[in-house]
């Protein structure tokens, strides 16, 4: 019965081979971009997976209450992680995990430039980085010792097993004992590091770390096994405010598999993160594959009248119902199957193209997991695709179609025009979600944030420079190429450093104002190009700046001072500060945020980053000549600078990403029901080919024939835009509300889209009009 059945559906498939190679290029794409779409979802979903350690494994978090806002940060107190493990006896361990920091590693002549952290005693206890080499009890154990990953330590010592009770130097300063070697970091940890040190020395060299109403590094905590989370996160709630009674802090535990993926919050509340593009992209796939599922339904029902003797003819000898359904199932089933193994080569052959762009190590070799998804993938389509033309085919009366007087019902025919409607409506939409996207990245990228971000370095202070900076300044300032260059303890790119610590005339002693902090040294506004609105910058001609402050627009609005020239403000309850200066505000932030309060002050001490301006079209000339400079300031160190432009686009490397895979996959879908239209095009042309025969013999033009074919198919699609484009605006309106600043929804977005797709799908119809409009009246008139 089924050697039966598959030789007749091979058998339609030479006969229809128009439907069938449709068919076959419409389901493979389909396939394989839901196939590419979920190798990427399976990849996000593996982030931190492997810690999870039967759900002990938690971040814990802060929620800090100002005046208009609850901010939740990863930061918290320097001594959380040890008092927490040491007074809370659910918890079983804690560790201390401080932000990733570039040295310079050197064995003998060996100089390469990692990046390490300084992480607390238990941290192997509560993370599974797995050791080569070391007892995780014991490798931290002592304060000058490290961990190096596999990589490293055959880079170094040409073997994990050499490593062990080598040195290791720590930018050419301290030496470090190789207590032990942990395996490569997956690509699948959203912590990354090189080599490990013990948090321990950098706590009893910082003590700025100690106070409880400071914030820097993470805490990490395993719990007991059993132990109710939602318990230990109540009772630590109040932990720093029961030793800080000015706090303004509530803990809460976080589980640390979900804070790749689920890391966005508003006031207090989670809203998302990248969970939220795991969801668009599972609607995108969806999408695509009913789109090719309803080009399947269509063109199966629209050339039902080919196959009706045959069903026929069956059904009068016996067959039953069933039995035709399972037939025309089959033949659905085949397809999907030939589609499958189409869809893996093109996976095979996009992969790599789909990996860089990702910048992922997928592979087709993930396990069964991954190939049992995607074969119920493909069993599931053809049996979506070919449910309804099998029960429509198989429901052919007999007597009807043997007396040649089937026609289409009109059921049958609203079906197929709505699902035309339907997958031209969702191209629509993803037609306009890709102009928006693209305008809006384009609009973060582009806009004046108020400071001069091009041809903008930034390398770290270290080495010579510790107690030479201003030596280095001057002489680097005379560099070919360098406009002017300066340091600071800020990036200009994101919240580095902010404080509540403020106090002036008039402030409501219960209001707390979150303020950006921003330590620069002398020329450091200058080289940003900040505008100054009022007063004047740092300058060392007018002597010691240190008891000197700067603020931006906001801040001062905030503070409430007309005339703030002149003012006094105190911080942190120790410096009385006198305002100098107010500039014009500037976007340090992602476009995400509001426009935050923020202070420059004069500290030449504290600050890490040394920042250049380069002279456009100099740029490779300028960098040659600091790196060279800088080697020899600092033997053994190597210059590693980053553009500061290339910094801020980062923080939209989410949404780009979409942007770019948005506009491939639409792309496709739109191909897709392309190649639908083009068949039941065909089809239309195919059935009235007598009456363009007889048009054409009574002196009808190609254009008028044209016309007669296109009509309805535009009219189709016009539907598809009246019903697409309020759905389009809703979504688009949604999306853009997660920006502070955003462009506004243009009428023309949705003019564009209309355009393009109404242009796109008359231009697929009207190819195949032209052909038929064309065709010999002779041939069309002849007899069957």
């Amino acid at each position: 019965m089924l050697k039966h059945t598959l030789t007749l559906a091979f058998r339609n498939f030479f006969r229809q081979k128009t439907s069938f190679l449709i068919n076959l290029i419409g389901l493979s794409t389909g396939l394989a971009c839901a196939m590419l779409i979920y190798l990427w979802i399976y990849d996000e979903q593996q982030m931190d997976a492997a810690f999870e350690q039967n759900g002990t494994v938690f971040q814990v978090m802060e929620h800090q209450q100002y005046a208009d806002e609850i901010m939740t940060t990863l930061s918290t107190p320097g001594l959380l992680a040890q008092t927490l493990a040491e007074e809370v006896p659910e918890i079983e361990y804690g560790a201390t995990l401080y932000w990733p920091s570039t040295y310079t590693l050197s064995v003998g002549e060996k100089n390469i430039r990692k990046t390490g952290r300084f992480v607390g005693e238990d941290f192997l206890h509560i993370l599974n980085f797995p050791l080569i080499e070391g007892n995780p009890s014991q490798v931290l154990k002592d304060l000058n010792t490290i961990i190096l990953t596999r990589g490293i330590a055959e880079t170094l010592f040409g073997s994990t097993e050499a490593a062990i009770g080598k040195t290791v130097e720590l930018d050419h300063e301290e030496s470090y004992a190789v207590r032990g070697v942990c395996e490569d970091v997956s690509p699948h940890s959203s912590l990354q590091f090189d080599f490990l040190l013990n948090y321990q020395k950098y706590l009893n060299e910082n003590d700025w770390l100690r106070p409880w109403g400071n914030n820097s590094p993470q805490t990490l905590v395993r719990l007991k096994p059993g132990t109710d989370p939602d318990f230990v996160s109540e009772k630590i709630a109040g932990f720093i405010a029961e030793r800080n009674e000015n706090s303004n802090v509530t803990l809460f535990l976080k589980p640390y598999k979900e804070r790749y993926l689920h890391s966005r919050y508003e006031n207090g509340k989670l809203v998302g993160g990248r969970i939220e593009y795991i969801r668009l992209f599972s609607i995108i796939a969806l999408f695509i594959i009913v789109i090719a599922c309803i080009n399947f339904m269509n063109l199966s029902t629209a050339r039902a009248t080919k196959r009706a003797k045959e069903i026929g003819i069956k059904k009068a000898v016996g067959a039953e119902k069933r039995l035709l359904t399972w037939q025309f199932l089959t033949e659905s089933l085949v397809i999907a199957s030939l589609s499958f193994v189409l869809a893996i080569l093109l996976v095979f052959l996009v992969l790599p193209f789909f990996n860089e762009l990702t910048e992922k190590q997928m592979s087709l070799l993930f396990g069964w997991e991954i190939w049992g998804v995607f074969i119920g993938l493909t069993l599931l389509t053809g049996l979506i695709a070919g449910s309804y033309p099998a029960l429509y085919l198989s429901g052919f009366k007999p007597v009807e179609v043997l007396k040649g007087t089937i026609k289409g019902s009109l059921g049958e025919l609203w079906a197929r025009k709505g699902l035309v409607v339907f997958q031209f409506t969702l191209s629509l939409i993803l037609i306009v979600a890709v102009l928006v996207v693209y305008r809006q990245i384009q609009f973060v990228q582009t806009q004046n944030l108020g400071y001069d971000k091009e041809n903008l370095v930034y390398f770290p202070r270290e080495g010579n420079m510790e107690d030479r900076l201003e030596v280095f300044i001057e002489e680097a300032s005379k560099l070919p190429g360098i406009q002017s260059i300066s340091s600071s303890a800020h990036g200009f790119v994101g919240r580095q450093n902010n404080t509540s610590g403020l106090n002036w005339e008039g402030k409501d002693p219960q209001s707390r104002i979150l303020f950006e902090h921003m330590r620069v040294n002398y020329g450091m506004i200058e080289i940003l190009g900040v505008e100054m609105l009022e007063g004047r910058s740092f300058s060392e001609d007018y002597g010691a700046d240190s008891s000197k402050i700067i603020f931006n627009e906001t801040a001062i609005e905030i503070m409430g001072f007309e005339d703030p020239i002149g003012k006094k403000i105190r911080l942190w309850d120790e410096y009385d500060m006198e305002i100098i200066g107010v500039v014009k505000d500037f976007h340090f932030q992602s476009m995400h945020e509001e426009m935050n309060p923020l202070f420059f002050r004069l500290d030449q001490d504290i600050s890490w980053n040394i920042i250049a301006r380069l002279d456009p079209g100099k740029e490779k000339e300028a960098l040659a000549a600091l790196s060279t400079f800088y080697s020899s300031f600092n033997p053994g160190f190597t210059l590693a600078y980053k553009f500061i432009d290339e910094e801020y686009a980062n923080l939209y490397e989410a949404e780009m990403l979409v942007g770019t895979l948005s506009r491939y996959f639409a792309g496709l879908a739109i191909l897709i029901s392309c190649l639908g239209l083009l068949g039941l095009a065909a089809y239309t042309a195919d059935r009235k080919k007598k009456e363009i025969g007889i048009r054409k013999v009574l002196g009808a033009s190609v254009q008028q024939i044209i016309l007669l074919l296109t009509r309805d198919f535009t009219q189709l699609v016009s539907i598809s835009l009246l019903l697409g484009l309020p759905i389009a605006y809703y979504l688009t309106h949604s999306w853009l509300d997660q920006f502070a600043y955003k462009i506004s929804l243009s009428p023309w977005f949705f003019l564009v889209a209309g355009i393009l797709t109404l242009g796109i799908a008359w231009l697929t119809v009207s190819t195949q009009a032209y052909r038929s409009a064309n065709v010999d009246p002779q041939e069309c008139l002849r007899s069957e």
